[in-house]
């Protein structure tokens, strides 16, 4: 999983705020973590305390300046406040919700105005193994047409390496 083109393909940019939910150990949390630079900020929500304890072991041993904070909560409540942040990432976790429409009125209500989500999932006619089984895989297109349905702008869907998708929408 390269998370540089994710970087890109989020427009991620010094001084930005990006809120990664079920951010794990911190795969793209600490990728976003030096892209947004110190001025900005990454909150890394998981629902595991085990999995923000090893991010928060990994962040100690790499010296992160404190620009990663750590949230324990859900992708359907993460704690944050109201507007802060500039961008959202769920990685590959899509297919594991039970209520994908609530967590995308989670994910506007802490975004700023301009505000992108970008959604990083498997795709459903890649080969398996890696992931998760083909039956529990979301399509793209499902996904996008949820995102249209409840009001979000200028999607672009596009493959990203050989077993994922990702796909970028505005809130407003």
């Amino acid at each position: 999983m390269p998370p540089q083109e994710v970087i890109g393909r989020l427009d991620l940019r010094p001084g930005m705020a990006i809120a990664d939910i079920g951010a794990g150990t911190g795969f793209f949390a600490l990728p976003f973590a030096r892209m947004v630079g110190e001025v900005g900020m990454v909150w890394a929500v998981d629902l595991q305390p085990a999995m923000l304890k090893m991010l928060e072991e990994k962040l100690r041993q790499e010296g992160h300046p404190g620009n990663v904070g750590l949230r324990q909560g859900d992708a359907a409540n993460t704690g944050l406040t109201d507007r802060s942040c500039d961008r959202a990432f769920l990685g590959n976790l899509w297919h594991e919700l039970d209520d994908p429409r609530a967590v995308l009125s989670e994910v506007r209500r802490v975004l700023r105005p301009g505000g992108r989500i970008g959604i990083l999932d498997w795709r459903s006619g890649a080969p398996y193994p890696p992931g998760p089984p083909p039956e529990d895989r979301v399509p793209s297109s499902e996904t996008e047409a949820l995102l249209k349905a409840e009001g979000w702008h200028n999607l672009a869907c596009s493959e990203l390496g050989p077993h994922s998708y990702l796909l970028v929408a505005s809130a407003e």
